[in-house]
């Protein structure tokens, strides 16, 4: 057992530095002579876990990703909400200004030399959290509040849609960054087909 533990031990500390470097110099720029400087490893032991770069860069977004969507599975599992509310809660949990995860990768991923990154992690949430937010949007339908016969494609471009608003997130004021979540639900309600300020006047 402690062999295994070791094993596992050795890869997430392998994962923390190359997510350190990819912060720090972006992906393309960070090579796997840099990782191993930094964490003083051999080359096997690295191959031994990870078979090339691209593959340590899948494995720093899919744990990040798991814990973005661990986060969104307590708020839907929250029924002291109301369905609408948990929506909202949980598109805003990807907020990296929310300090949920204390991820500064989150941040950096957006960045322009972190391109790959920003692809690979939106396809992840994309997986991970589109199935939660289409349970509860079928929830309001079958409630009779809302309808749409396109409920994952609605929570697709909800999600797509706040992905695309993390890329200025750090430079907006709070003003557009409330200017922006307004319009994402002033157009939910659209995609939904309710009557204007419906969402609001249900999460208030």
């Amino acid at each position: 057992m402690r062999i295994v533990k070791e094993a596992e031990e050795r890869k997430n500390e392998i994962l923390d530095i190359a997510e350190q470097q990819f912060v720090a110099k972006g992906f393309d720029s960070t090579s796997t002579n840099d990782i191993l400087r930094e964490i003083g490893i051999a080359r096997g032991t690295l191959y031994y876990h990870f078979k090339s770069k691209e593959e340590i860069l899948d494995a720093v977004t899919e744990r990040i990703t798991e814990q973005l969507v661990e986060k969104a599975k307590e708020i839907f599992n929250k029924k002291e909400l109301s369905v609408f509310e948990r929506i909202i809660m949980i598109i805003n949990s990807l907020n990296i200004s929310s300090g949920n995860l204390g991820h500064e990768i989150l941040e950096q991923v957006h960045r322009p030399q972190n391109a790959l990154m920003h692809q690979k992690m939106q396809k992840c949430v994309l997986s991970g959290i589109t199935p939660l937010i289409t349970s509860l949007i079928e929830e309001l339908i079958t409630q009779g509040t809302c309808q749409t016969d396109y409920p994952q494609e609605v929570a697709e471009m909800a999600l797509i849609y706040y992905n695309a608003m993390f890329d200025d997130l750090t430079e907006l004021n709070e003003e557009s960054k409330q200017k922006k979540l307004t319009a994402l639900i002033y157009n939910l309600e659209r995609l939904l087909n309710m009557e204007q300020g419906s969402i609001q006047k249900l999460i208030s």
